[in-house]
């Protein structure tokens, strides 16, 4: 009863995200919205490199890993540190109630990018790589808006060794028998708008704009559904005293069939130098809960951990539970402040 429960839920997470598929899903989001919208490139004063793995269902042998690498700096931007006084003053919050107060819109500037994701699950593999171009244009004395795109190529692999067949027939004709049948490349295309200031931050992006279809097989029957992933996402900073932080934040993600995520988040961050937090996600294959904390070491070197767990009890039984770590390194900043200062 457990091996055919948890083939059902595995195929769920297969049949959902290939025939249909769906952009992999982070708890700490908020770290890296740039993964998920390309108008993110080129936020910062510095190149800002991420990479995280994402080790979800440990219980279930063949569970979704998904990995991501991704850079993305700014061109054309002017600092805004204009003189000596601009820098943190000893014993003093360099994120505090005035560093907010007197912030100001950046200039026009350019930003580019990249990134790389792999995302397995059982004997399926899918994988992205993209370059990215925004532009980001001050709309008011503390709001800016940027645009902007990706370009690039996803895949998806299927090694049919791995897959375990009733009474040892391997000629399923959901997976075909040649090697040149298992093995599809698309282009990839997306496109994003964010809205941010000192105290908020606004965004709505695509990803796979143009549909595609990747056969497994000579049947065009069986194959995989590339479909548009819409995101939309929202979150707010309030102060608490000088030295602390809050970030609610709520992202969505829907693709078609009729599909939605739900990812809420709240992140309670101590000056530059630690924080924790809180998200619970819903979709319509699993929902769960989860606790985070990060660490910044450096100006240059930072890093976050998230422990997942599904809210229902009987899927918790076999699913087990989810690890995400991110690592962060920022390139060029010659600041003691290692917080992004618009990425919350």
């Amino acid at each position: 009863m457990k091996k055919l429960f948890v083939f059902i839920l595995l195929l769920v997470y297969v049949s959902s995200e290939v025939n249909a598929q769906a952009k992999p899903a982070y708890s700490q989001y908020i770290l890296n919205n740039y993964i998920l919208n390309p108008a993110l490139a080129g936020i910062e004063n510095y190149t800002d490199i991420k990479i995280s793995n994402r080790n979800q269902w440990t219980g279930i042998g063949g569970a979704p890993n998904t990995t991501y690498v991704s850079v993305q700096g700014p061109l054309g931007k002017s600092d805004y540190r204009t003189n000596a006084t601009s820098f943190a003053v000893p014993g003093e919050n360099p994120r505090g109630k005035q560093f907010w107060q007197d912030y100001t819109a950046p200039d026009p500037h350019h930003g580019i990018g990249f990134y790389a994701v792999t995302d397995k699950a059982g004997y399926i593999n899918r994988w992205t790589v993209s370059a990215t171009y925004a532009y980001h244009k001050p709309i008011g004395v503390r709001t800016t808006l940027a645009a902007g795109f990706n370009l690039g190529m996803s895949g998806i692999n299927l090694d049919a060794t791995k897959a375990t067949f009733p009474n040892g027939d391997t000629q399923d004709p959901a997976i075909g028998v040649a090697t040149g049948e298992l093995r599809k490349v698309k282009p990839e295309i997306g496109a994003g708008l964010w809205l941010y200031s000192a105290k908020y931050f606004a965004g709505i992006s695509v990803l796979n704009i143009v549909p595609a279809k990747a056969k497994f097989t000579t049947n065009n029957k069986y194959g995989t559904y590339y479909t548009p992933n819409y995101f939309a996402t929202v979150g707010y900073r309030f102060t608490a005293g000088e030295n602390f932080t809050v970030v609610p934040s709520v992202s969505l993600q829907y693709w078609q069939p009729q599909l939605l995520g739900v990812h809420t988040n709240a992140k309670l961050q101590y000056r530059d130098q630690a924080w924790v937090g809180a998200s619970y996600r819903y979709s319509d294959f699993i929902a769960g809960y989860s606790a985070m904390a990060g660490y910044n070491f450096s100006n240059t070197v930072n890093v976050s951990y998230s422990y997942e767990v599904a809210t229902n009890t009987r899927l918790r039984t076999y699913t087990g539970n989810t690890h995400e770590f991110v690592i962060g390194f920022t390139l060029g900043n010659k600041y003691s402040d290692a917080c992004p200062r618009n990425i919350f």
